[in-house]
């Protein structure tokens, strides 16, 4: 009996090891299951994708709610941008795009490495969604 017990004892040790969210916030076994779903979230209207589909996954909830927000707001500057003459053209537009396209690659290096870290400006923007 001793012997179950014990063996018991490390399966349930084992089971809380997976369990447990790492130092990012999320657990291992959550970043390795909606690893490639979440890289959608900074694909523009693809972020939608695991935002509806993965409701379950802290992991990629908290990036497609970021990834939602970043093609929100880059969309909403670049059409800002492109309706302003001379400056929004030669100015804002190439600035906001460069912008964008610098917070999206910090967004998928975040999910290659698993990590939970908040996009600056946007990140914030990102937390006060709820589904």
């Amino acid at each position: 009996m001793a012997k179950n017990e014990k063996k018991a004892e490390v399966e349930k040790k084992e089971e809380t090891k997976e369990e447990k969210k790492s130092s990012n916030g999320f657990s291992a076994k959550d970043v390795e299951e909606n690893k490639a779903i979440t890289f959608l979230s900074y694909l523009g209207v693809l972020a939608l994708v695991p935002l509806l589909a993965k409701k379950d996954s802290e992991f990629a909830q908290f990036h497609a709610k970021q990834g939602t927000v970043l093609f929100v707001v880059w969309f909403i500057a670049s059409y800002v941008a492109g309706i302003v003459p001379v400056i929004g053209h030669g100015l804002v537009w190439p600035a906001v795009s460069i912008f964008g396209l610098v917070l999206t690659i910090m967004g998928l290096i975040n999910v290659a490495n698993g990590v939970k870290k908040e996009l600056p400006v946007i990140g914030e923007w990102a937390n006060k969604i709820k589904f």
